[in-house]
């Protein structure tokens, strides 16, 4: 997956003057709207001249400041790919492609390559700080966890809340009626951590979930995609998953990887009381003939 442009800038934030240093921190705090602002707009912002606009620009090494803006156009258009988008686009790829494929067995083969790394790459990417504040967090007994996702990663929010609760109380999912679901978010409170998965096309009510847990002083978690759910501004943890395919959809499979070592790493933190409550857990099931 290429890095934002926000990513770019971050990373050759040395290699800028003082004055392009201002503009580039311009840009940032504005991303990424302040990016298609005039030249002139930013300059003013930045207390820069033009000129320095355009020097930034040239700096983190495009060709005019035109030409910055289209790369983050580019950007946002496969922020917000929708699955027909994504099959149209795979079409033309197989189209122009002049190369057939050299065995019955090698699709397979290709897609397997392309999930390890999709999965490799995440584990590599993921802040370890991060990681280690969502165990934290999530191993903390103290604390309510609340869980939401969106039209396919609910099953994410779901799998990993159903692991939290068979070793640890006050797990919840974010319930679908309208009455509940008012009820149970307004009872939001400082204690509470609210986990939310949010993946392109990006849910509004994701971002609300997430500003209305931290106006309530509470710790929001967020799984999403390297392009970032718009819910991830009100987070104190971000757990960013590849999501490359060879399909329209995007995979979930790193997402799922990381959600199962944090249930290992949660489970490690609780401890004895986390085996102990499973133990009850299994017993409870047994005489209901859960089990």
């Amino acid at each position: 997956m290429s890095p934002t442009l926000a990513d770019e800038i971050r990373s050759r934030l040395g290699e800028l003057s003082p004055a392009e240093r201002k503009v580039a921190r311009v840009l940032l705090a504005g991303y990424p709207s302040a990016v298609f602002e005039t030249v002139a707009t930013i300059a003013e912002r930045a207390g820069v001249s033009a000129p320095t606009v355009l020097r930034c620009a040239s700096r983190l090494g495009y060709r005019g400041f035109p030409d910055l803006q289209a790369a983050l156009r580019s950007e946002l258009d496969a922020r917000n790919a929708s699955p027909i988008t994504l099959y149209a686009a795979a079409e033309t790829s197989e189209r122009e492609a002049t190369a057939p494929r050299s065995s019955v067995g090698a699709p397979l083969g290709e897609r397997s390559a392309l999930v390890q790394q999709a999965v490799s790459q995440t584990f590599d990417e993921v802040a370890q700080h991060e990681f280690e504040e969502a165990v934290s967090l999530l191993g903390d007994p103290k604390r309510r966890v609340h869980l939401a996702g969106g039209r396919f990663t609910h099953l994410l929010a779901e799998y990993l809340g159903l692991h939290l609760m068979q070793f640890r109380d006050q797990v919840s999912l974010l319930p679908h009626k309208d009455v509940e679901r008012t009820s149970f978010l307004t009872q939001l409170a400082r204690r509470d951590v609210t986990v939310l998965f949010d993946y392109r096309r990006y849910e509004a009510d994701k971002t609300l979930i997430a500003e209305l847990a931290r106006e309530r002083g509470g710790k929001v978690i967020v799984f999403t995609d390297p392009w970032l759910s718009p819910a991830a501004a009100h987070a104190d943890v971000v757990l960013i998953t590849q999501v490359n395919s060879d399909s329209p959809y995007d995979s979930l499979t790193p997402a799922m990887a990381v959600v199962e070592s944090l249930v290992a790493e949660v489970l490690d933190r609780i401890g004895g009381d986390g085996h102990e409550r499973m133990k009850q857990a299994e017993e409870v099931a047994r005489r209901t003939g859960l089990l």
